[in-house]
């Protein structure tokens, strides 16, 4: 049986977990420009925090291989799954998809017959313009529902799969992701691209909705002095509601939530809402009540225990600790940071330690957005919104 040869753009939690789903049937080089990302994947090796991917490059017979080499991936490639960051930019209101229209560029030259596959997060309408830009191609998106540190089980069992087309070429590919999945009852939708777009940005902002909803919940009754505990067990009750996604925290973030939030706000243009809005001040109203509950603490040092957004990952862009920490360091209040997974010694001017047992007694306050055995001993130190120990 001859493979389809797929070529996959970025070796991030999106392109690491697919290059492994579909290297299960499939003929797969991935292409990355960190030389060292490449040589990972070469040896076996996964780039991110993801352990059920690192069985899979142990235990499984993928053909898999990377390079850094634009010319080794492309030509003749029958899909090129396009797998590079989109942040968004604040400046202009919108993702910025230079990395993606990079690679459809060079996928143009080098490999104009395949079928090109977005599945990096896009601004609504994104595909449909980018196929008028180039009309020698075959483009269509496919939105990817996955939690870091848990990419390619998301993968493996995924809740859908949702592909932008209604072709042969994008059923083969909803065929193949259903081929590499462990789960044989998933629900395949194949929409217009516009809507697939809308689908993974509506879906990330109703998330956010949800965490926002219970953070706020907790404030009030912190202010009030209530059990918000209590509260949320007799909201969730409601089979309508259900009990998950409810555990309070500082702030929905990581890679995902925040910009997806902030570019369905910037698609609402010309178009009424009031919702969408709130969901994103929302998250700045959080860290502003966190931050200023912590500082009403009179700390003379406190110690952010743990970067990263949840527990896990290795990711820390865009944490809702961070900005928490930013706003007590506005304050004057000295600021230490407890990160294993941080080779340097210092993040935004404050001094970094792997030394736990130090961190723990040198800081009179300790912040923590998720609570761990780790911190057990000294839990009249501990300030956390954590009630549930669950992300």
């Amino acid at each position: 049986m001859v493979k389809t040869r797929i070529a996959v753009a970025g070796l991030g939690y999106v392109g690491m977990a697919m290059a492994v789903l579909l290297a299960q049937h499939n003929e797969v080089v991935a292409v990355d420009i960190d030389a060292e990302r490449v040589d990972l994947v070469n040896a076996g090796h996964t780039t991110i925090v993801d352990p059920q991917i690192q069985e899979f490059l142990g235990d499984r017979d993928l053909d898999l291989r990377a390079t850094v080499a634009a010319d080794q991936a492309y030509p003749g490639a029958d899909y090129v799954v396009i797998a590079t960051p989109t942040n968004y930019d604040p400046q202009a209101n919108y993702f910025d998809t230079s990395s993606v229209n990079a690679v459809i560029k060079q996928v143009e030259e080098l490999a104009p017959q395949a079928t090109v596959v977005v599945k990096s997060t896009v601004p609504v309408g994104f595909t449909e313009q980018t196929r008028a830009e180039h009309p020698g191609l075959h483009i269509i998106f496919s939105p990817e529902f996955l939690r870091e540190g848990k990419a390619l089980t998301d993968n493996l069992h995924p809740s859908r799969i949702i592909v932008g087309g209604h072709d042969e070429r994008a059923r083969k590919f909803a065929d193949m992701l259903l081929e590499g999945a462990a789960d044989t009852d998933v629900p395949v939708l194949l929409t217009g691209s516009t809507e697939a777009e809308a689908t993974k940005l509506f879906a990330n902002t109703y998330l956010a909705m949800r965490v926002s909803f219970f953070n706020e919940l907790d404030t009030y009754s912190a202010k009030r002095g209530l059990d918000t505990r209590q509260i949320i067990d007799g909201v969730c009750l409601d089979p309508r509601i259900g009990d998950h996604y409810n555990n309070p925290s500082f702030g929905y973030g990581g890679y995902c939530l925040p910009k997806d939030t902030r570019q369905l706000l910037a698609n609402y243009q010309d178009v009424p809402q009031t919702l969408i809005g709130a969901i994103v001040d929302s998250n700045t109203v959080r860290k502003d009540w966190v931050a200023a509950d912590i500082v009403s603490r009179d700390p003379k040092r406190v110690g952010i225990y743990r970067l990263v957004m949840k527990a896990g990952s290795d990711n820390y862009r865009s944490s809702s600790i961070q900005g928490v920490m930013k706003r007590i360091k506005a304050k004057g209040i000295e600021v230490v940071v407890y990160e294993p997974t941080f080779e340097g010694t210092d993040f935004y001017r404050s001094t970094v330690t792997h030394d736990l047992d130090a961190f723990k007694r040198d800081c009179d306050l300790i912040v923590a957005n998720r609570i761990t055995p780790e911190l057990t001993d000294v839990a009249e130190k501990v300030y956390t919104r954590d009630l549930f120990g669950s992300d």
